[in-house]
């Protein structure tokens, strides 16, 4: 059977089957009320219709893989488990989610504790989430704590983390737990993904096995890699038919016995050994078991005599659909990062916004700045940021339209105070904005005060202020100009002389985030 011939016969018997299960899950209201209240202590049992459903999926899906990308042998399985647990019970990084989810005895303390860490670690890297992870559980050690906090207070503490909607979800979630589910955690993966907000799969996962002690595996960014590669899958991961055999394979090899230890080891080799570029096949404790090394070391014997017998995918790479394409086969320079091959992904769309910091250098008290809230929806939702407009690429007339947006908060001011100061590039998971940067420094304070929506900031306080990293570069352009000294300059500082004696930790964090990421090659712009 052909790979497009088997693709369509799958998906017209699941839009069957789909259609047969919405038929027969039409219930009372009332019904639909008690088995969500039951299913928040207790796995929901999937309906017949449900398993026929999910077993002819895996028929279908067996009848297409070769042995070669599966664990077919259970001393395999067996053999991955003790290797993997032996190597992460010696090398595993002293991690402070980890050593609260060891210690803690209350499990809806522990899965509050594996929750915002898993948040948190999505799309950035464990330095960065240290630091925030640590304020973070000092300031709401339980979901009681979060529950009754501020949006304000969540986005302050959460800036410069990036990914906004993530701290905002997080809240939501305790703020459901405590007043809908009691005060308690759904205890399984399926009801944490079913009643919790902004929880998918793997995260839904994760909790359940590290807290819970479920047996249900996972799949994130680095099990992905080191599945790939063990099992020397080539084709695209993001398809719905890699996605369910990568999915399998984690379920298939989570340790009973251990499943949250077994979850957090495939991260971590994936994390510190088989990584994207440069693994470390020689630390590596399944190094025995991964087909992307025996294929390396293929390469390497077949020109010598007695050339070993080592294992190949049975089917021809035409048909089989989890081998590396034809249209991108193995490249030997490449080693085992053959796999995962990266799915294409589009370009960020770019937009452009002009956006001015507003100064009172008289006030009294010290100079002060102006901010305005975002709306409470879309991009960066609720958090503060200096007066912006959004232009046109080929915008002629910025200056007049920043201007009227000014005038909005402040009334009337002199167009000709405002200046230009450069250009601050900014990228976002899926949007390139790049930001026209204005100053406007107020001979006097405004007549009225900042109307709703606006308020006005010292240095320090805009320091810890809840605003996106993109106005932090855009703060340090307009204090380098202001200063007189070149882009990037180490002698600059987000904060005026007075407060530098004793910096406090979210200025220590916001300082070294500076240092690691705003170049200095540019005198007038700054990309990220």
């Amino acid at each position: 059977m052909t790979p497009s011939l088997l693709s369509s016969l799958l998906e017209v018997i699941m839009k069957k089957l789909r259609a047969s299960v919405r038929s027969h899950k039409k219930q009372p209201a009332n019904h639909k009320r008690r088995r969500t209240c039951a299913l928040s202590s207790s796995q929901a049992k999937p309906s017949s219709l449900d398993g026929l459903a999910k077993q002819k999926r895996e028929e279908l899906l067996q009848a297409s893989v070769s042995p070669y990308h599966l664990f077919s042998d259970v001393a395999d399985v067996t053999a991955f488990r003790r290797n993997l647990l032996s190597w992460y019970d010696q090398e595993k990084r002293d991690l402070p989610w980890r050593n609260l989810a060891k210690e803690e005895a209350n499990s809806d303390r522990r899965a509050y504790a594996v929750w915002v860490s898993e948040v948190m670690l999505q799309q950035t890297q464990v330095a960065t989430v240290i630091d925030y992870y640590t304020r973070w559980m000092q300031k709401w050690p339980k979901l009681q704590d979060l529950a009754s906090a501020s949006l304000e207070e969540v986005n302050q503490l959460w800036s410069g983390l990036g990914y906004y909607s993530r701290g905002r979800r997080l809240q939501e979630g305790a703020r459901k737990v405590v007043e809908e589910l009691g005060g308690h955690m759904p205890r399984t993966a399926e009801t944490l993904q079913q009643l919790l907000p902004g929880v998918g799969r793997y995260t839904a996962g994760a909790i359940a096995s590290i807290a819970f002690d479920q047996v249900t595996g996972v799949v994130d960014g680095n099990v992905l890699r080191v599945l790939c590669r063990v099992r020397a899958i080539g084709a695209d991961p993001t398809s719905t038919l890699v996605s369910h055999h990568l999915w399998n394979l984690a379920q298939q090899l989570v340790d009973p016995a251990r499943p949250g230890d077994f979850n957090q080891a495939a991260m971590e080799l994936g994390a510190t050994v088989c990584t994207p570029q440069r693994p470390l096949c020689s630390h590596c404790p399944v190094q025995s078991l991964c087909r992307a090394h025996q294929r390396v070391e293929r390469g390497q014997l077949s020109a010598l005599p007695g050339r070993p017998d080592i294992e190949e995918c049975a089917l021809n790479t035409r048909q089989c659909q989890l081998c590396l394409p034809s249209t991108s086969p193995w490249d030997p320079s490449m080693g085992v990062t053959n796999f995962p091959r990266k799915a294409s992904r589009r370009p960020p769309r770019e937009e452009y916004s002009a956006t001015c910091v507003v100064e009172q250098p008289r006030a009294i008290g010290g100079p002060l700045i102006l901010l305005v809230q975002r709306p409470d929806s879309g991009l960066l939702a609720g958090l503060w940021e200096f007066p912006s407009v959004t232009l046109e690429p080929s915008e002629q007339h910025q200056h007049k339209a920043l201007l009227l947006e000014l005038r909005r908060w402040c009334g009337p001011l002199p167009a000709t105070r405002l200046q230009h100061l450069g250009e601050v590039i900014h990228i976002f998971s899926h949007i390139k904005l790049t930001y026209q940067v204005y100053s406007l420094a107020l001979g006097q304070a405004p007549a009225n005060a900042a109307p709703p929506g606006a308020r006005w900031l010292t240095w320090e306080e805009f320091c810890n202020a809840a605003v996106s990293t993109a106005m932090k570069k855009v703060f340090r352009m307009y204090e380098d100009h202001r200063q007189g000294t070149c882009k990037g300059s180490k002698r600059s500082q987000l904060c005026p002389p007075s407060s530098r004696k004793k910096p406090s930790l979210g200025q220590q964090v916001l300082d070294t985030f500076f240092q690691r990421h705003i170049p200095t090659d540019k005198p007038n712009s700054t990309t990220q």
